[in-house]
């Protein structure tokens, strides 16, 4: 008996994306299913980026299909395309981003910055092409993060050309003032400089733009939330109850204007001693978690209080790229396929494929 499409989409059904934890038809991954006498070809279309999970993917597929009776060779493409996805209403996308992350917290102290730009680091690891708006305009720390020195340059006098490190595309007012210079702003000329950095930067097809929010819940974040297309926010807390609080906050607010949460990721879950080898919750255990399960949200990862994180981020070179085969830049890594593939469940935004009606009085 000749196999046709339909028991190859049947098999695939029965195959979980490691990733998205959904199978791939109901993924809508499987494309371009050819079924030529014993030979099958296909496509697998992943809408994250997949480079530490594609050739996974394709001996899974391979695999199971190997095993239908009548099947002599199996030829699996495996891909990603990352398209843009939908972003509160009413507000339109930036020319030259995709989708927009935001990465915040309640307080400062539990790790945002260096969860954020290692976030950034490990979608770009991953395949992507990745930006970092540094958005703490009062503190903004990832110049020296990603290890970056100079001023934009500028060639139509109107726009700036992004800085770039470790692969990167990157904007910060921290590259426009000196490092020792107060940001002495009232609220409206911080909220003013997020949007100037943010659309009068020349972003080059970028598949995510990671934004380094300040701590809180103040005015840059409700600019971020009404006038920029926000994608989904990550909250970043430690597992103390004190952070969590303050955790819970930034998360109600994204709610109540409308930007997804795309997870939680807990820092400083637990410490090792590198001398003995105990391992000891110094601020707490499973708060994070309990977080996720009171919101209904993703617990994207936890990360240890390790002194190695701080070092490398100081030194302008985050885990991710300092040691990028190591167990915590492993996690980083982790923590960026679930953000993305959250993403990719999310609805579409297809109005760029729309054309513009103008009505002219003739």
């Amino acid at each position: 008996m000749a196999i046709t499409d339909k028991d190859v989409l049947a098999a695939l059904s029965e195959l979980v994306d490691p990733v998205t934890g959904r199978n791939y038809v109901e993924g809508r991954s499987v494309k371009n299913v050819k079924v030529d006498g014993e030979r099958v070809t296909l496509d697998v279309v992943l809408g994250y980026p997949a480079r530490g999970v594609i050739e996974k993917v394709r001996a899974q597929v391979t695999d199971r299909l190997g095993q239908l009776p009548g099947v002599a060779s199996v030829s699996a493409n495996v891909a990603s395309k990352i398209v843009s996805h939908a972003v509160q209403r009413g507000v339109k996308l930036v020319p030259g981003i995709k989708n927009i992350i935001a990465v915040a917290s309640g307080k400062g102290g539990v790790g945002k910055s260096t969860t954020a730009v290692n976030l950034a680091l490990a979608l770009a690891a991953e395949g992507a092409s990745v930006g970092m708006l540094d958005a703490d305009i009062y503190g903004p720390s990832q110049p020296t993060m990603l290890g970056i020195t100079g001023r934009p340059t500028s060639a139509d006098g109107k726009s700036m050309e992004p800085m770039e490190g470790h692969g990167i595309q990157a904007m910060s007012v921290g590259f426009l003032i000196e490092a020792d210079t107060p940001m002495v702003w009232r609220g409206p000329m911080v909220t003013q400089a997020l949007e100037q950095l943010l659309t009068e930067t020349r972003w080059r097809d970028l598949d995510y733009l990671v934004v380094d929010l300040p701590p809180g819940t103040g005015d840059i974040q409700l600019t971020l939330a009404q006038k920029v297309p926000v994608t989904g926010a990550v909250i970043v807390t430690t597992p103390q109850d004190i952070a969590l609080i303050d955790a819970r906050k930034g998360l109600k607010m994204f709610e109540k204007v409308g930007v997804p949460i795309l997870g939680i990721v807990e820092n400083m879950s637990i410490h090792v001693c590198s001398k003995c080898g105990h391992a000891e919750h110094i601020f707490g255990h499973g708060g994070g978690e309990r977080m996720c399960k009171d919101f209904d949200v993703e617990f994207l990862g936890g990360l240890p209080l390790d002194i190695a994180i701080r070092e490398q981020t100081d030194s302008g070179k985050p885990t991710v790229v300092a040691d990028p085969d190591g167990r915590i830049a492993s996690i980083y890594r982790e923590i960026a396929r679930k953000v993305a593939a959250r993403i990719a469940r999310q609805a579409e935004d297809r109005t760029a494929i729309f054309p513009k009606i103008v009505v002219q009085n003739t």
